[in-house]
């Protein structure tokens, strides 16, 4: 009885011409233009100037595709240097095989190096990029569907993925699609922050935060139903004690930030705007007019008032001075009369 089932692509790669175009690295671009373009638009929402995440992005992308690699050659080491391997395999990224612990803790570390050159916060420019980057995530995730890698256990389930490669151990059959799962755990991961960030205005790298624990509750029960080859510890998955860690460490960030630094940043960039920052940018400039109109206003008012007073003053001086000279007078005048009845006084 012929089951449904979600079909893998009979290969990965169509050549145009000389070119190879590999399904798997456009998604991953595609992602990065997602998540850079998002990214961005949060951004200016929280006062920044557009185009900064774009350079940070140039920084911080670099260094991710290298952690990435970096930690699935290192996790899977026998895949590229074990007897009857080639290590130049490594450096074959477009064939799959990109570790997003690896790739968001060296990313981070690019983010920075862009950060400081802008002279802007890295948890800030981490709040605004976190949806981005888990849709990002969601998009990436389809690159293991071209390669037909890291599919989960073998299921009968209408959606199951028919695995028709037989490279690499691979034994073809229908299993269960751990990249679709995962692809829509991140797009509710990406909602999830986004509703978070606008109900209780996350700020100083929290929203980042509560992407990564968020994240992490998925992969944990994702990386669980893979069958591919990985070490295991206590007979867990490495990934799952990895996403266990990560997780914890997230929400220890989370409530120790919330209460050291609580609320938003105010400002996220040098010369940026305030969050809406073109309405208060107007409001500012007309509450500026307004000061600066009513400045004029006590000015006039205080030299028409001075200008006033000065002709009271003159008169009150003026009306002063006649008082002074009567007063001199009238003792000379009795002068003169007493010495007048001296001399009649003598004569007679």
């Amino acid at each position: 009885m012929d089951i449904a089932y979600i079909p893998s692509p009979s290969h990965g790669v169509v050549h145009l011409g000389p070119i190879p175009l590999r399904g798997y690295a456009f998604c991953i671009i595609i992602g990065v233009f997602v998540a850079v373009w998002l990214g961005n638009k949060r951004w200016i929402a929280r006062g920044g100037r557009p185009g900064t995440v774009a350079d940070i992005a140039v920084w911080a992308v670099p260094f991710g595709l290298v952690g990435g690699r970096l930690y699935h050659v290192i996790t899977d080491y026998e895949l590229y240097f074990s007897d009857g391997r080639d290590w130049v395999d490594a450096f074959k990224v477009w064939q799959g095989g990109l570790g997003i612990w690896g790739a968001i803790a060296l990313g981070a570390v690019g983010a920075w190096i862009g950060c400081r050159r802008r002279g802007i916060p890295l948890p800030a420019w981490a709040d605004a990029l976190a949806p981005g980057i888990v849709f990002a995530q969601a998009i990436g995730r389809w690159g293991n569907w071209f390669n037909q890698e890291l599919y989960g256990k073998a299921t009968d389930v209408p959606w199951a993925l028919h695995i028709t490669s037989s490279t690499d151990g691979r034994v073809p059959g229908y299993y269960h699609p751990t990249f679709l799962y995962e692809s829509l755990w991140c797009i509710g991961v990406g909602f999830l922050v986004i509703w978070a960030d606008r109900r209780f205005t996350l700020g100083h790298g929290r929203a980042f935060a509560l992407y990564v624990a968020a994240y992490c509750v998925g992969r944990g029960w994702i990386e669980y139903m893979r069958v591919d080859d990985a070490h295991h510890i206590l007979g867990l998955r490495l990934n799952d004690w990895t996403a266990m860690v990560v997780f914890l460490l997230a929400v220890i960030y989370i409530v120790v930030s919330a209460r050291l630094r609580p609320g938003r940043e105010e400002v996220v960039e040098p010369g940026g705007d305030t969050p809406d920052g073109d309405a208060v940018a107007l409001d500012k400039k007309a509450d500026d007019k307004a000061d600066s109109k009513a400045d004029d206003e006590a000015a006039e008012t205080t030299d028409k008032k001075s200008d006033g007073k000065k002709p009271d003053a003159k008169s009150d001086t003026e009306s002063d001075e006649p008082a002074q000279s009567t007063e001199s007078v009238e003792p000379e005048e009795s002068v003169e009369a007493a010495r007048g009845e001296a001399e009649s006084a003598k004569k007679v």
